[in-house]
């Protein structure tokens, strides 16, 4: 039997085309594709056909910058916040913690805007390559507040945040996180920007759970090894951003060689990244307290030794910490040292009755996902801190305790049609029982209602009193006067919409400047200046538009309606300019038609 004639070899390189620019010999991936695909069709016929492009590399277009690392003012070049003015921001929301605040918001300012004036100036930026980086420690028990602190400033800042667990990692080489992970994932948390994640802020908490252990033979990967792998991350390295194990960024690598012909190395310096640690540091005073009581003489040691945690904390020293089995190294690194106090029952009170409380906050949400409006009678928080100051986790014990009260009420109302619960201090003491109570009785159900209504009136003006004491003079910095009715708005608006009062204050800026912005339009259409009042920015704010666009709509109807009445009173009385009151803006009409009847009608 004959051997069948042997298949022509089909060559997949492609020759230059005549047209093709001197030196180019590197077909497009559609022409690999299509050589490719009638290849295999001659050989296997219609049985095997090519359905993906084939990843290869492109020659760098002349005009192409090559990739690397973003440079430059970027994020930074309108930084411009002070320590003061981040203190006066965090106390909205932080209860207590007075020096710690103060020592992260000084710290944390100084470090970008140091950043900012040396990245606008390429010179100054040389000179400051040998400066010390403010890296933060905090010392505190569990749940006073140290996560949501630099969650806070990092929300305030606008920076990219990365919060990491350091039982999590292990040196790297071994089973377990690697530390430069935080790093990569800064950028994720950037969308991709190198530049903003190279003045990012990366968090680590429980950093007491890798200080050495004393009882262990042989090296510790998971404690001092996690400890040597920060040194460089948290001074300044290059952190590749393309690792083995990272399939994802192989192939984005991988698709960046096939469009530029060239291997790149993404890398993200560290130098501008702030590291902040933070742990509970249980057995600290202990050590502290011996180091006290050793040089203490006469009868200062018994007095030193009766001192609380909180107090001897504030007097670590660098020796304190490598007792408690951190390298000399890695305390170098962490020249900020912040201690949080530990909470009281009324500290935990406070963080309830304050208007911006998450947990408080978090459960009206709940509740009006089914349409159910929830208050809180101050006796009902009392009982719920002292719940949670018994659980001994700080603040993280007030969510469990509202949880628990309310599960019942959560589960059962939304099959119902009541539309409104306050947790009493009776409904805290005996749930099921007033559960059951306001399910089968009326009079309960129209009491719950009545007292509602008075809670939300009486609410209301302690969040006036709190708009005016903690946000007025960031209002009034900003340019927005405050005024009673104007506080009273921003209040309501704050309980209808379940928002904190620093979210109103910056919407209500929004808006306001949106208004001011429309005003030469309207100067134009009516023939004089119209500005309008600040009545009349609060009763266009009172509808509550959704942002400019709405706005504009609706200056551009009262221009309308302005246009030629105001024509007529120009050309009458030769005015240059109006204030536009609370009327002219919730009755138009009426109001331009009384201007113009007292202005045709008065006696000159």
């Amino acid at each position: 039997m004959p051997k069948p004639a042997a298949q022509p070899r089909h060559d997949l390189r492609q020759q230059p085309h005549a047209t093709d620019p001197p030196g180019h010999g590197l077909p497009s991936p559609k022409e690999i594709e299509r050589d490719l695909e009638q290849y295999l069709s001659k050989k296997y016929g219609e049985r095997v056909k090519v359905m993906s492009q084939i990843l290869t590399p492109q020659p760098q277009r002349p005009d192409e910058p090559e990739a690397g690392p973003a440079t430059g003012p970027g994020l930074l070049r309108d930084f411009a916040l002070k320590p003061e003015e981040l203190v006066a921001y965090l106390d909205e929301y932080v209860v207590r913690q007075d020096e710690a605040k103060a020592i992260l918001a000084t710290k944390i300012c100084t470090h970008f805007n140091r950043l900012r004036r040396a990245l606008a100036d390429p010179k100054r930026a040389g000179r400051e390559r040998g400066r010390i980086k403010s890296n933060v420690l905090l010392i505190g028990p569990t749940g006073v507040g140290k996560t949501f602190l630099i969650k806070l400033i990092a929300d305030k800042l606008g920076v990219p945040f990365v919060k990491g667990d350091a039982t999590k990692f292990s040196e790297t080489g071994y089973v377990g996180g690697d530390v430069e992970d935080l790093v990569r994932e800064l950028v994720e948390r950037a969308g991709g920007d190198l530049e903003a994640a190279q003045h990012g802020i990366i968090y680590i908490d429980e950093i007491d759970k890798i200080a050495a252990s004393r009882n262990l033979i042989g090296p510790d990967v998971s404690r001092t090894g996690v400890q040597r792998a920060l040194l460089k991350p948290m001074e300044e390295t290059e952190v590749d951003l393309r690792v083995p194990h990272d399939p994802i960024a192989q192939l984005e690598a991988l698709e960046r060689y096939r469009a530029t012909g060239k291997r790149e190395r993404r890398t993200v310096n560290t130098r501008d990244i702030l590291f902040i640690m933070s742990g509970a540091f249980a057995d600290l005073d202990d050590i502290i307290r011996k180091r006290l009581g050793s040089q203490a003489i006469g009868f200062a040691s018994p007095m030193r030794a009766r001192r609380e945690q909180p107090d001897l904390c504030r007097e670590v020293r660098a020796e304190d910490l490598h007792a408690y089995g951190f390298e000399s190294e890695f305390i170098g690194r962490l020249p900020v040292i912040a201690v949080f106090d530990p909470l009281s029952e009324g500290d935990l009170f406070v963080i309830l009755k304050n208007p911006n409380s998450s947990v408080v906050a978090s459960k009206k949400q709940d509740f009006l996902a089914y349409g159910i409006r929830l208050l809180f009678e101050d006796e009902a928080l009392q009982e719920l801190a002292r719940r949670a100051q018994a659980e001994g986790t700080g603040a993280r014990g007030l969510v469990r305790v509202v949880e628990s009260v309310l599960l019942p009420f959560e589960k059962r109302l939304p099959s119902t049609d009541i539309r409104f619960l306050v947790a009493s201090a009776a409904l805290v003491y005996a749930p099921q029982a007033q559960l059951q109570a306001l399910l089968g009785d009326p009079a309960v159900r129209t009491g719950h209602e009545r007292r509602y209504q008075e809670l939300l009136a009486s609410q209301r003006q302690e969040l006036v009193a709190f708009l005016r004491e903690r946000s007025g003079p960031y209002l009034e910095s900003q340019g927005l006067p405050l005024s009673a009715p104007r506080l009273e708005l921003m209040a309501a608006r704050c309980q209808e919409d379940l928002l904190d009062t620093r979210a109103v204050c910056d919407r209500w800026l929004e808006l306001a400047r949106a208004v001011h912005d429309c005003e030469p339009a309207i100067t134009e259409r009516c023939g004089m200046q119209v500005v309008f009042g600040e009545d009349a920015v609060d009763a266009i704010l009172a509808t509550w538009p959704q942002g400019p666009e709405e706005i504009q709509a609706l200056v551009t109807r009262l221009g309308q309606a302005y246009e030629y009445g105001l024509r007529l009173i120009s050309h009458k009385k030769g005015w240059p300019r109006i204030v536009i009151p609370a009327a002219g803006v919730t009755e138009p009409a009426a109001f331009i038609n009384e201007l113009v009847d007292r202005t045709f009608h008065t006696q000159d």
